[in-house]
């Protein structure tokens, strides 16, 4: 079994203290094989992701961790983009000399309002719906690889709006499925759910059905985590979710190509 971790923050991402070289360190002891460091980045200035990233330290840190732990730890260069379907040409300009192995596409944000902000500010809007609709948009014109926290919003609606039924919203995923299926990109079993009171992955296993069905393949796995020691976490777990959705493989990125790694 080839141990990864494809979606994890560290101080270069505003929400995080991890140190980058701690948390390399932490995966080596669990015998994690390779790790992807996937920082928040948003060209948009009213985004709260917005003039955090120092590209010349953030590019250090990664050279210098992959020399520490070249015999022990394999080291991505990643992205997590908040909105990327919007102000495309910034985003492009931004980022066109970087060489990334992987770039995740995110909605963090809708209307200028963070998701929480937004749904407590629209008490009577089918929340979900709105969010989809985001994402599909995402889909569509995004240069990314893969699709981050499908169902993110859940992580902020449970508790108030409750848990989306996946047969209300069935045709608007698939035309995001189909979307990302059509452009090649990817969609991410990211494990932070399980690790707060929600308790589910992101996405459910019925959009993992879904997007096998319809011919999906390329599948990435990553705790989403923004502490040292949660490096690594739900990696099993999602493994067997993948399975049990009907896939027999998941993916590594390099050079922002898939690589197939049989389960």
């Amino acid at each position: 079994m080839y141990y990864i971790d494809y979606h994890h923050h560290s101080n270069h991402s505003f929400d995080s203290k991890a140190i980058m070289m701690e948390i390399c360190t932490n995966a080596i002891s669990k015998g994690i094989n390779e790790i992807c460091f996937t920082e928040h980045f948003s060209v948009n200035p009213n985004a709260p992701t917005f003039g955090h990233m120092n590209w010349t330290y953030y590019l250090a840190d990664i050279k210098k961790c992959q020399a520490a732990c070249k015999d022990q730890l394999t080291i991505k260069l990643g992205i997590e983009l908040c909105e990327p379907h919007l102000m495309r040409e910034q985003y492009k300009a931004a980022l066109s000399t970087i060489p990334f192995d992987y770039i995740l596409g995110s909605v963090h944000n809708l209307n200028g309002l963070t998701l929480r902000k937004y749904m407590n500010s629209h008490p009577d809007e089918d929340i979900y719906l709105t969010y989809f609709k985001e994402m599909l948009e995402l889909v569509t014109y995004a240069d990314i690889d893969v699709l981050a926290h499908f169902d993110l919003m859940k992580r902020y609606a449970h508790t108030t709006r409750g848990l989306y039924v996946f047969s209300d919203y069935e045709d608007i995923i698939a035309s995001i499925l189909k979307t990302a299926i059509k452009r090649g990109i990817g969609l991410e079993i990211n494990t932070s759910g399980w690790r707060t009171s929600l308790n589910e992955s992101l996405p459910f296993i019925e959009v993992l059905k879904l997007y096998r069905e319809l011919g999906g393949e390329i599948l990435t796995i990553g705790s989403d985590s923004h502490r040292i020691e949660d490096v690594g976490a739900g990696f099993i777990q999602a493994l067997n979710l993948a399975k049990n959705a009907g896939f027999s493989a998941y993916y590594l990125f390099e050079k922002r190509n898939p690589v197939r790694i049989d389960m």
